[in-house]
């Protein structure tokens, strides 16, 4: 029970935990989306797995090689959504703070929930414009953490990008399908789309 009680104080288990639910199934994809080490992830993700909040499935690759695919798991789903609600409340509650005014009060709560805004930021709980506004009306500079993660929002646009094209190509197919009318058109541009954004090369 300690350990979940550790693991459930841990923004970044959360955020690898949310990657891994969006279709991540690879180190590298969820170490690329989550801006986190590769080396830390690998150790998340052993923690999460001991934990039984995500399985491990070795699958054969296209010459006989292994590879190491992840999935969340119902546990590790409900822990997720759990975690969640609970972050939605304290972004709405900032939200209301900052609309008030009450700087005061909103630097004390920030600084009590300041080591999950890198998770909100990803989870797309907050948004990078109304926390960059937030920061602002604060004085208070970016630590690197949430730094990345809203650099990684506006390098996919509001965080449609990367995370879509692992999670069996969302985007891969609705992006670039879409822009030509061809979700009919899977022949063509949906091959290219899918090798390029979310095929066998980006796991």
């Amino acid at each position: 029970m300690s350990s979940n009680n550790n693991f459930n104080e841990s923004p970044n288990h959360f955020m690898v935990l949310d990657a891994i639910s969006r279709g991540m199934k690879k180190i590298d994809s969820i170490a690329k989306v989550t801006k986190l080490s590769k080396d830390e992830v690998e150790l998340i993700v052993n923690d999460l797995t001991n934990q039984k909040l995500i399985n491990t499935v070795v699958k054969k690759g296209f010459f006989g090689n292994k590879k190491t695919e992840v999935h969340i798991s119902e546990t590790g789903m409900k822990m997720l959504d759990s975690k969640k609600q609970e972050l939605t409340y304290k972004s709405q509650r900032l939200q209301q703070l900052y609309e008030t005014g009450d700087r005061g009060q909103m630097q004390s709560y920030m600084n009590e929930n300041r080591s999950w805004m890198p998770m909100m930021l990803f989870s797309g709980l907050m948004s990078m414009v109304m926390f960059g506004s937030m920061m602002a009306f604060m004085g208070m500079a970016m630590n690197p953490g949430e730094s990345a993660q809203t650099e990684g929002q506006a390098d996919e646009s509001g965080g449609s990008g990367t995370e879509d094209s692992g999670a069996a190509s969302d985007t891969g197919a609705s992006d670039t399908g879409a822009s030509d009318t061809g979700a009919s058109d899977t022949g063509g541009f949906s091959d290219m789309g899918g090798m390029d954004t979310g095929g066998f090369d980006s796991f």
